[in-house]
């Protein structure tokens, strides 16, 4: 469906000897402009360049078909990506020591040179910064002149608000949502009692071993308390007291430190108590059997070993359950509101992104820690760098209909094609989903778009009071802001509609905006506003659109009028001409 890059090389590249090509005949790219000090022949050949495993599992998300693909038994299914018969390119850009500037703003150049279609950007590096300063989106900015969307991963510093760390209204902020399954793994006691936490734990329960808590357990040479070891934190257990027993720890950040700690110990397992501190979002792989429980159950296990002569515990198998409640977001995936342009919504959409199981680096172990020796083809992992190319595969799948359209009606057709979300499971509302969650199919045919192109952007710029200087720092050009040029936020043609006001003060903003025709030729169009809050009226003129040719454009502006009584409030316009509905998300809050 996607030419093949291999017809496209530019620069007079040619792929790299020595890299396989799987029966898909997916090609992998390495480009030798990056880091051109280190011997290119030897990274392809190292396999040690294969330890970063996340890399091959956020590709499987756009691109394969396997089928009786699992992770040990979980997760039996069919692994397929977003395009099956997409041809992918990577570009390295991490190292050892970190993910510098130059060698994305390379990866950037080659990925336009080569002539891909779609770009994939599973990088997040929190706070959030100004465009110019931004690589990421100065990048993005240059693939958006060339007819490439740019689909980036919103961040996992959620459920903080103003959290979101992808931001540039050219690229495509995607956040992470549930699918309908999670896991569950039960702790047994000795005396029969039975607790159910979460994690994914593919050890096969060998009886019953002595039960400790950490805090009873500290590692006194190493200068360590039971204060600080009942945290389990590194170092500071005791092997000789803990090996070959379950350790019952006060975990943080879902416990991975103390699991590591209690394994490196010696522990044949660990009971994670998460304080809930953080929400149980999604389900981790332990380098051992583990298992993390509420504050609650942790208390009634604590009573247990405080009570008992010789505590026993099992911890048993995990079990696939079905999640009724999804889709929703989940805690980790960073929030808005924008923290850089307040009235442009970020993330803009959702896509899959916990318990996600794709393609795994045969020589890494399956929880990431040195020491366990599980390898797998396969692994189950959660966060917006899975829920992106999720996006991206959705966004390569449209292009492949629509080979001439812009990024920005690619990026539009995603957002009004997507599904409604419940404020009730999120109360963050469009701050945590944005347009809501992707349906690939439904966005081949949109009806309508919001189509911009590069003047559209450079208008928005100016009118954020960019100087020329910080301005061609992103468009790499010589454009200039004037008044022909010094546009705003609220005329930039984006498929959403949000605003921030003083709190409790009355507003009248309005927004223009345009849509292209891409349903029928001869189609007519009609506004509704689904949700009005109360105190605020929304009116849109004109309210009917009436098209006679595909391609055509047509103009009309939404105006809101009033004063909200709540922090945050939303509703929606929707075209609907019978056959499509082409909705958009407004959202008014209030900041200090």
């Amino acid at each position: 469906m996607i030419k093949d890059l291999a017809h496209r090389q530019g620069n007079g590249r040619a792929l790299a000897k020595g890299f396989p090509i799987s029966l898909a005949t997916i090609k992998l790219l390495e480009p030798s402009t990056i880091r051109a000090i280190e011997n290119l022949a030897q990274k392809i050949c190292n396999p040690k360049r294969f330890r970063r495993p996340r890399d091959t599992h956020c590709i499987h998300c756009s691109w394969g078909l396997v089928n009786m693909a699992s992770l040990m038994g979980f997760g039996l299914g069919t692994a397929r990506g977003g395009v099956p018969s997409a041809r992918i390119a990577v570009y390295k850009i991490c190292w050892s020591d970190g993910c510098d500037d130059a060698d994305i703003l390379a990866a950037f150049d080659d990925a336009i040179a080569d002539g891909v279609d779609i770009i994939s950007y599973s990088l997040g590096n929190p706070p959030p910064r100004d465009y110019f300063k931004d690589t990421a989106a100065i990048g993005a900015f240059h693939a958006m002149k060339n007819g490439i969307l740019t689909s980036t991963s919103a961040g996992n510093d959620g459920p903080r608000l103003v959290s979101v760390v992808s931001v540039a209204p050219w690229s495509l902020s995607v956040a992470a949502s549930t699918i309908d399954r999670k896991f569950l793994t039960e702790v047994q006691l000795g005396d029969r009692k039975v607790y159910k936490g979460f994690s994914i734990n593919a050890f096969e329960p060998n009886g019953m071993y002595p039960l400790i808590y950490g805090g009873d357990a500290p590692n006194t040479r190493g200068g360590f308390r039971g204060n600080t070891s009942r945290f389990c934190q590194i170092n500071s257990l005791n092997p000789n007291l803990v090996k070959g027993k379950i350790v019952l720890c006060i975990g943080h950040r879902g416990g991975s430190e103390a699991a590591w700690s209690a394994f490196l110990a010696g522990a044949v397992g660990t009971v994670i108590v998460d304080g809930l501190q953080l929400p149980r979002d999604f389900s981790r792989i332990y380098p051992l059997p583990a298992s993390r429980l509420s504050a609650g159950d942790g208390k009634r296990i604590a009573y247990y070993i405080s009570s008992t002569s010789n505590p026993t515990a099992s911890i048993l198998k995990s079990i696939e359950v079905n999640d009724t409640l999804a889709p929703y977001v989940p805690p980790f995936s960073s929030r808005g509101p924008n923290p850089i342009t307040h009235d442009l919504l970020k993330p803009d959409l959702t896509a899959p992104g916990v318990h996600i199981l794709a393609a795994w680096s045969p020589i890494s172990p399956i929880s990431k820690v040195p020491g366990d020796n599980r390898i797998a083809e396969y692994n189950i992992e959660s966060g917006t760098s899975m829920a992106c190319p999720h996006a991206t595969g959705a966004a390569a799948y449209i292009k492949s209909f629509h080979p001439t359209w812009s990024p920005a009606a690619i990026k539009s057709a995603l957002m009004t094609t997507a599904t409604p979300m419940s404020a009730r499971k999120n109360p963050e509302a469009e701050f945590a989903y944005g347009a809501g969650n992707i349906d690939p199919v439904r966005a081949v045919h949109p009806g309508l778009v919001y189509d911009a192109d590069e003047i559209d952007f450079v208008n928005f710029l100016c009118g954020e009071g960019y100087s020329v200087q910080n301005l061609r720092l992103v468009t790499g050009d010589h454009s200039v802001c004037s008044k022909a040029t010094n546009g705003t936020v609220w005329d930039l043609n984006y498929p959403s509609f949000a605003l921030s006001i003083p709190y409790k003060e009355s507003i009248a903003r309005t927004f223009k905006r345009s849509v292209t025709n891409v349903g029928l030729p001869v189609s007519t169009y009609k506004a509704t506003v689904i949700g009005a809050p109360k105190g605020l009226k929304i009116n849109v003129k004109p309210n009917i659109l009436s098209f006679t040719s595909i391609g055509q454009k047509l103009s009309f502006v939404l105006k809101v009028e009033g004063r909200i009584v709540k922090d945050m409030v939303s509703a929606s316009l929707v075209w609907d001409d019978g056959l499509y509905k082409v909705r958009s998300p407004i959202i008014v809050y209030a900041v200090q």
